[in-house]
């Protein structure tokens, strides 16, 4: 919904002073910073796992945590800057659209290729991802001059290092006692 309301809301397209350069060039640059996303993720990734799991840190954990912050990374560095550069309808686009695509296209093809099971910790986990995008829908909708401002994005990094903390406490029983 808000791609499309971002999409039918905008009749025009503002200008941009950018220096222009050759499809060529530009295509390299996509090529080389793909290739650089792919290995630099790659060996975060790689790192980091090895070194939680020989911190005796389940599986689970990795993926919630090491995985999902090293996959993240780039999206982070992305709406950081679209922030700086005061495009809001990119840092937001970017988020919402990496949520949609990771959830339908990820999740989707993964399951095709071979069946998901849960447990009940991920459904937990499921919950706070819920209560997170409720939080974000709140904010944008009834927040002061409908925008995520610095105390709710405060409140969101708060939430997500108490998020993590619960995790790598391995108290994670906190979270089922609270949502049963």
């Amino acid at each position: 919904a808000y791609t499309y309301a971002l999409a039918r809301g905008h009749n025009y397209v503002p200008e941009v002073n950018y220096k222009k350069t050759t499809i060529l060039k530009s295509s390299l640059l996509i090529l080389a910073g793909l290739v650089g996303l792919f290995f630099g993720g790659r060996y975060l990734v790689l790192g980091a796992v090895d070194i939680a799991l020989y911190m005796g840190m389940s599986e689970s954990v990795v993926g919630l945590t090491i995985v999902a912050a090293g996959t993240s990374l780039p999206e982070l560095f992305t709406s950081i800057i679209a922030a700086l550069k005061k495009k809001a309808d990119i840092a937001i686009g970017n988020v919402v659209g990496s949520n949609i695509f990771n959830i339908f296209l990820i999740l989707g093809v993964s399951a095709t290729v071979k069946p998901l099971p849960f447990n009940r910790i991920n459904n937990l986990d499921i919950l706070v991802m819920i209560l997170s995008s409720f939080l974000m829908f709140v904010f944008v909708f009834t927040g002061k001059g409908r925008k995520i401002g610095r105390v709710e994005g405060g409140l969101f990094v708060a939430m997500y290092l108490v998020y993590i903390g619960i995790l790598l406490t391995g108290n994670h029983h906190i979270l089922e006692h609270m949502f049963r």
